[in-house]
């Protein structure tokens, strides 16, 4: 029963952590069965979008350092969509007002929704990092894995050789969350997989609400290929790496400045 109370505890703050991923599936669900004939659905999903976002920060539920690691995660991921869309990876076929090259902006959110889900998780959790490796080390493999999303359409899909680096400079990495009170750990690695599963779940009732098409999802709707897993994971650890990385600098921001008014 114990453990039945701590997995319902553990569940409800998920739930709660991914308060914007729900808003945006059941967003795609109600535009996509109602229409809005003074607006093109892609453009209200926007503006549902935007005012969820302020509400949150309004409310409280998100702070404003979380917001400007939502707002660059926005930017990095409208990046990659309109790269994307551009080589034909996938499509965004309806109108709308508000698209950058074929991508309109709502798009950004669903990757801001991934920094919205770590930053709440983060914050409810109470997560602590054990050994975590350089600071060069990470941001130079953030950085390779990012950008081998756009490489890899030009040159050598090296995502396999930068998974097997994940697993060897994460070996002995850990990550230790609290639950009603209880600490638990778990080895980093699992962590990104799990949620780069999770992420291709949400992906697959995405597609079927018509958020974007894949080429083979032009006739009717398909599952998504299970090999989008590991791209999921990839951009899971950029996410979080950016977010620990983030993280990690705020706390020695403010830990020197406790450490100079002490001093005074």
């Amino acid at each position: 029963m114990d453990a039945l109370k701590q997995l319902i505890c553990f569940a409800w703050e998920q739930t709660l952590a991914c308060i914007f991923p729900v808003v945006i599936f059941a967003s795609l669900a109600f535009t996509q069965s109602v229409s809005f004939t003074f607006l093109p659905r892609y453009d209200c999903l926007l503006v549902i979008f935007l005012l969820m976002q302020w509400w949150m920060v309004y409310s409280g539920m998100e702070t404003k350092d979380e917001l400007k690691v939502i707002t660059l995660f926005h930017l990095i991921g409208l990046a990659l969509e309109i790269f994307k869309v551009h080589m034909g990876a996938w499509a965004y076929p309806e109108k709308g007002y508000f698209k950058i090259l074929g991508v309109p902006l709502y798009s950004g959110f669903m990757y801001a929704s991934v920094a919205s889900y770590l930053c709440q998780s983060w914050r409810r959790l109470r997560v602590e990092l054990v050994r975590w490796p350089p600071f060069l080390i990470v941001v130079t493999l953030a950085l390779a894995i990012y950008l081998n999303f756009f490489i890899h359409h030009y040159w050598l899909d090296v995502r396999w050789w930068l998974t097997g680096l994940v697993v060897i400079v994460f070996w002995r990495s850990w990550v230790i969350y609290e639950v009603n009170g209880i600490r638990y750990r778990m080895p980093l690695t699992l962590s990104f997989v799990l949620i780069g599963f999770f992420i291709w779940i949400a992906e697959n009732i995405a597609t079927l609400f018509g958020a974007w098409k894949y080429p083979n999802q032009t006739g009717s709707w398909r599952l998504v290929h299970l090999g989008k897993v590991s791209s999921w994971v990839l951009l899971v650890i950029v996410s979080f790496l950016i977010v620990a990385t983030l993280k990690q600098i705020k706390e020695r921001k403010e830990a020197d400045e406790v450490r100079v008014s002490e001093s005074k």
